[in-house]
């Protein structure tokens, strides 16, 4: 089968998204699919093109799996919300152009959204071309950016919900990666529609990512031996309320017994200055670069705790992939989330932690309090987090589900083609 793919981030790119992508496309080229994959120049890291891929609109690099084309993102702050719907227009129309004049016909499109803009690329691509279109869903815009205040102007709500729905009912399948997102998305499109919502899961790596020592190169790298290192690793953006991990190591500082405890803040993104500004004068606060995707496991086995920090109500429209990875690492999770939300729930299933409601900062020092006053008790909920994704869908299972729905749509186009 020949499968076409519009995503935002592709390796050697750091996003969560273009993590997530690569493990899918690698485990279709592996079951014999050929790929076109049409992603941007990489540049999540420093919201720039990274040194060595800038100079040119459009890159092909062609693998014996098929090929990558990678065109210009038009990177710009993400503070800046005109200007970044501005670089997602430019980069949409030529992943769009790219999709239509692709030497190859595709047996079916799939889109990855963020950003929205390319629901509509692959309906077009996928129509010109008359084949089934598969819109995965990451993160359920424009939900969350109204709900963190990016987008408050009434007119372009209206006109980005519309756009959402429009996307939603010219998908012959929506992917979805829970069933609280699934209810959301069903909602949108009607009970005439709600049966091409589909949840397929993103997955862990269970065999890359596995509990280790807390001792490694990456506590020695950053001045973190001997300490209880509470984490936080991924975006510093809007939507995470990473200022609550902040203002616990505050309320730890003049502590006595939490004096070895430290709060690592590990990646970047758009709000790292202020909150390093929030953490000045912080002797137990430590930020740390984004790190290369290959030192995960490592990254993830340095800390006692982790930490996953929503704000109110963005728990109902995303999930952090980086949970999935938490538990894997047999780590427990300290959650600022909204009830009842796959976060919430996932980690109560599984036993691996705690959650409190979100943007409560005295919720959260208390919690964080109790995880580190029980050290057998978090080894416990770690261990229990891991035995807990032990049984869940592993890359390989999640390719296979997607190839699945690929070949049922297809089928079911073969046939009404006949008729």
């Amino acid at each position: 089968m020949r499968i076409a793919v519009l995503c935002p981030h592709l390796a050697p790119d750091l996003a969560p998204t273009g993590v997530v992508m690569t493990s899918i496309a690698a485990e279709l080229a592996a079951r014999g699919h050929e790929l076109h994959i049409i992603t941007s120049l990489p540049w999540y890291v420093d919201h720039a093109v990274e040194p060595g891929w800038d100079g040119r609109l459009v890159r092909h690099d062609d693998q014996p799996w098929g090929r990558v084309t990678r065109v210009h993102p038009f990177p710009t702050d993400k503070a800046n919300i005109p200007a970044r719907a501005l670089a997602f227009g430019g980069f949409t129309a030529l992943a769009t152009v790219e999709g239509l004049l692709a030497r190859r016909r595709p047996d079916v499109v799939l889109a990855m959204s963020p950003p929205l803009t390319l629901g509509p690329a692959g309906a077009v691509v996928a129509r010109a071309r008359r084949v089934p279109f598969v819109f995965n869903i990451q993160d359920v815009f424009p939900d969350v950016a109204i709900e963190v205040g990016a987008l408050a102007n009434p007119t372009a709500i209206a006109a980005a919900q519309r756009l959402e729905r429009a996307s939603y009912l010219a998908a012959d399948a929506v992917t979805v990666l829970s069933d609280d997102l699934a209810d959301n998305v069903r909602a949108k499109v009607g009970p005439a529609a709600a049966d091409r919502v589909r949840v397929i899961p993103n997955f862990v790596d269970t065999q890359r990512i596995r509990p280790a020592s807390r001792d490694n190169a990456y506590r020695r790298e950053f001045g973190l031996e001997g300490r209880r290192v509470v984490m936080y690793a991924g975006n510093l953006g809007f939507s995470q309320s990473v200022e609550l991990l902040l203002d616990a190591a505050r309320a730890f500082a003049d502590d006595p017994d939490l004096g070895d405890v430290v709060a690592v803040v590990n990646g970047g993104g758009s709000r790292r200055h202020e909150l390093e500004a929030r953490a000045a004068g912080l002797d137990n606060v430590r930020f740390v670069d984004l790190q290369p995707a290959a030192r995960l496991p490592e990254v993830l086995a340095a800390a006692d705790v982790h930490t996953v920090l929503l704000r109110r109500g963005l728990a109902r429209s995303s999930v952090p992939s980086k949970l999935y990875s938490i538990l894997a690492a047999g780590r427990p999770v300290l959650a600022s989330v909204d009830a009842g939300t796959e976060v919430a729930t996932t980690i109560e299933r599984a036993g691996a932690g705690i959650s409190v409601a979100p943007e409560d900062p005295e919720a959260f020092t208390a919690a964080l309090r109790r995880l580190l006053a029980h050290p057998a008790g978090t080894a416990a909920m770690g261990a229990a987090g891991r035995a807990f994704v032990e049984g869940w869908a592993s890359p390989a299972a999640v390719a296979e589900a997607y190839e699945a729905l690929f070949l049922e749509l297809v089928d079911r186009r073969r046939r009404r083609g006949r008729r």
